[in-house]
């Protein structure tokens, strides 16, 4: 599943504005791809399905990164 993800992973305009004010940085659009990457990449994530969402978490930075399953779409990031 992580390899779908990975692999068919998109954003839009607006979710870019998102995930910068959520987590309170102000980067720009190819670092918040990278950190995005690396948030599912890393070993301490688990990737739940629950309706028509992915939930990413990863526990050493405890960020959740939420993801549209059909179009594998990131919808936002959360702390936890």
């Amino acid at each position: 599943m992580k390899n779908e993800i990975l692999k068919n992973l998109c954003y839009t305009e607006l979710v870019y504005a998102r995930i910068n004010k959520k987590l309170g940085f102000n980067i720009d659009k190819i670092a918040i791809e990278n950190l995005i990457l690396s948030l599912i990449s890393d070993n301490s994530s688990v990737i739940e399905k629950i309706g028509k969402n992915y939930y990413v978490k990863n526990y050493s930075e405890e960020i959740s990164v939420t993801i549209n399953s059909y179009t594998y779409r990131v919808i936002t990031v959360n702390r936890f």
